[in-house]
């Protein structure tokens, strides 16, 4: 599961706004505010999941952490 500050990075990556986000995921705008305010990820599981997939169709990879690291996201390669 993805955590708050990549979903807030993803968006920032996409340069798209809250509401854009909220539309490519079939939920509320509300929803989006409250996940990305809050300090740690707390939600319905299935918002949480359309918003994930929606970043991910809209051209984000989410990126596991590593040893020394903290998880992260990054742009697809555009073919």
């Amino acid at each position: 599961m993805i955590d708050v500050a990549q979903i807030r990075a993803a968006r920032a990556l996409l340069n798209i706004s809250q509401m854009e986000l909220a539309t490519a995921a079939s939920v509320h705008v509300a929803t989006v505010r409250r996940l990305e305010a809050a300090a740690v990820l707390r939600g319905n599981v299935e918002s949480l999941a359309k918003i994930e997939v929606a970043l991910v169709n809209l051209g984000v990879e989410f990126l596991p952490p590593e040893p020394g690291k903290g998880p992260g996201v990054r742009l697809r390669a555009q073919l």
